[in-house]
C-alpha cells in the first residue's frame, strides 16, 4: 500500500467529495452543519435525562455520576472526537486526492484501532476504578454509586468505540446525515428505556443507577450494528475489505488520532481535578453542584462537534485537493459559528443558572455552588467553543501543535493559576475565575495561530 498521505491523484470522484471542493462555503458548511448539531445535542440531552433520573436516587447517586463522568466523557472524546477525527481526516485527505482504494483500506484499520483502545479502557477502569474514583475525591456512599456505574458502562465499552470509529468514517466521506439518524433513532428508544431499568416497570427489575448503564450500552449495540450494515451494503463512498495491516494507513490515523487524543485528556484532567479540589474544601453537596455545571460545559462539547465533523471532512479533503485558502476560509467560518452558539448558551447560563440546575437537585449547597459556576465560568463558553471548533478543522489539515499547546496552557492556566487562588482566598469563586480564564487563553491562542497560517508553516 503506499503512503496514505500521498497526494497522487488517479480514480474518479464522487459527487459528494466534489460537492466538498466546490461548493459555497457557509451554505456548505450549515446544511452540514445543522442537522449534525441537533442529533449531537438530542444525544448529549439523553445524558442529561438519564442524570435527572439517577438524582432521584439521592444526592449518593448524583454524586457519583458526576465522578464517573468525565472518565466516560474522556473515553467518549477520544473515540468520537480524537481517534474519531483523526479517522475522518485520513478518509477524507484519501479522497479528496483520488486514492479510493486507500480510502476502504482505512475502514478495517480504524476498526482494529478503536477495538484496541476499547479494551484497554475497560481493563483501566475495571481494575482500578475504586482507587480512580477515591483519587477524584469518591468515598462512602457515592463511591460506591460511582463504581456500580463505571462497572456496567467499562464492560461494553468495546461497543462504544466501534460505533464512533465506524460513524467517523462514514463522516469522513462527507456524510454526516447517516450517523445523525442512527442516533436520532436510537435516542427514540434509549429515553424511555433508561428510566424502565433504572426505576423498574412490569416484569423488568429496578436496577438503580446500574439500570442508566445498562441502557447506554444498550444504545451502542445498536448503534454499532447500525454503522457496520450501512458500510457493508455498499451504500457507502468507502468499502470495508479485508487488508493486511500496514503502517502508512494506521499512522494516517494515530498522527492525528494519538495528539487528538492528548487534547481530550486535557479538558478531562481540568474538570476531574477540578471536581477533587472541590472536594478538599466543600461537601458533596457542592462537589454534585460543581459536576452539574460542568456538565452543561460538557454539553457543548457535542453542540461543537456537530459543526466540528463537517470541519474535519471539509478541511480535509480541500487539503487534499491542494486547496488551501478554501480549507482556511473553512476553518475561520466554522469557528465564528461556534463561538456565537456556545457563548449564546454560556451568557444565558450565567444568567439563569438555576433553571439549570434546579432540573436535577434542589439540594441548597448544590445549587450555590453550580450557580457560582456558572455565573463566572459561563461567558467564557464561547471561547472555549472556538478553540475546540478550530481544534477540529486542524485535525483535518492534519496540523494540530497549537490546539495542543494552547491546551497545555489552558491546563496551567485554570488549575494551577485556581489552585493558588484557592490557597490565597479559601474560596471557590477563585478556582472557577481560573477555569474561565483558561478557556479564553485556549480560544484566542489557536485562532491566532490559525489566523497566522500556522497550518502551512
Amino acid at each position: 500500500m503506499a503512503d496514505i498521505d500521498a497526494t497522487t491523484a488517479g480514480g474518479p470522484m464522487d459527487v459528494r467529495t466534489r460537492r466538498l471542493l466546490e461548493a459555497p462555503i457557509v451554505p456548505l458548511l450549515l446544511s452540514m452543519a445543522w442537522p449534525n448539531i441537533l442529533i449531537m445535542v438530542a444525544q448529549a440531552s439523553t445524558g442529561l435525562i438519564e442524570t435527572w433520573f439517577v438524582a432521584k436516587l439521592g444526592t449518593d447517586a448524583l454524586a457519583g455520576m458526576a465522578l464517573v463522568f468525565p472518565p466516560v466523557m474522556l473515553m467518549t472524546m477520544i473515540s468520537a472526537g480524537a481517534m474519531g477525527g483523526g479517522i475522518s481526516s485520513a478518509v477524507a485527505r484519501a479522497l479528496g486526492a483520488r486514492r479510493r482504494r486507500d480510502a476502504d483500506d482505512l475502514v478495517l484499520h480504524a476498526i482494529v484501532i478503536n477495538v484496541s483502545l476499547g479494551l484497554t479502557f475497560s481493563v483501566i477502569f475495571l481494575m482500578f476504578g475504586r482507587p480512580i474514583y477515591r483519587m477524584m475525591g469518591g468515598e462512602g456512599g457515592e463511591l460506591e454509586a460511582a463504581l456500580i456505574y463505571s462497572n456496567i458502562v467499562f464492560t461494553g465499552n468495546i461497543f462504544i468505540w466501534l460505533m464512533n470509529g465506524l460513524a467517523s468514517v462514514i463522516r469522513g466521506t462527507g456524510n454526516i446525515l447517516f450517523p445523525a439518524l442512527v442516533i436520532c433513532v436510537g435516542l427514540v428508544f434509549l429515553i424511555p428505556l433508561s428510566p424502565v431499568l433504572i426505576f423498574g416497570f412490569g416484569p423488568v427489575p429496578a436496577l438503580g443507577i446500574a439500570g442508566g448503564g445498562v441502557a447506554m450500552i444498550l444504545f451502542y449495540v445498536g448503534g454499532t450494528a447500525a454503522m457496520l450494515s450501512y458500510i457493508l451494503s455498499g451504500r457507502s463512498s468507502v468499502q470495508f475489505r479485508w487488508a493486511r495491516l500496514q503502517w502508512p494507513a494506521l499512522a494516517s490515523i494515530l498522527r492525528v488520532g494519538a495528539v487528538s487524543a492528548i487534547t481530550s485528556i486535557q479538558t478531562n484532567v481540568i474538570i476531574g481535578t477540578a471536581t477533587a479540589l472541590v472536594a478538599t474544601v466543600a461537601g458533596v453537596g457542592a462537589v454534585a453542584g460543581f459536576g452539574t455545571g460542568a456538565r452543561l460545559e460538557y454539553l457543548l462539547i457535542p453542540l461543537i462537534f456537530g459543526i466540528g465533523a463537517p470541519l474535519v471532512a471539509m478541511v480535509g479533503t480541500n487539503i487534499g485537493a491542494g486547496q488551501r485558502d478554501r480549507a482556511l476560509k473553512i476553518a475561520l467560518a466554522g469557528g465564528s459559528l461556534a463561538f456565537i452558539l456556545t457563548e449564546t448558551i454560556g451568557i444565558a447560563a450565567a444568567i439563569w443558572p438555576a433553571v439549570w440546575l434546579s432540573l436535577f437537585s434542589a439540594d441548597p449547597e448544590m445549587i450555590e455552588t453550580g450557580s457560582t459556576y456558572l455565573r463566572i465560568v459561563g461567558p467564557a463558553y464561547g471561547f472555549f467553543g472556538l478553540g475546540l471548533s478550530l481544534y477540529f478543522a486542524s485535525q483535518g489539515a492534519r496540523r494540530l501543535f497549537w490546539p495542543l499547546t494552547s491546551g497545555f496552557l489552558r491546563i496551567a492556566v485554570a488549575l494551577g493559576g485556581g489552585w493558588v487562588a484557592m490557597k490565597l482566598t479559601g474560596s471557590l469563586s477563585g478556582l472557577f475565575a481560573a477555569i474561565a480564564l483558561g478557556l479564553v487563553v485556549y480560544g484566542l491562542t489557536i485562532l491566532t495561530a490559525v489566523r497566522s497560517g500556522a497550518w502551512f508553516r
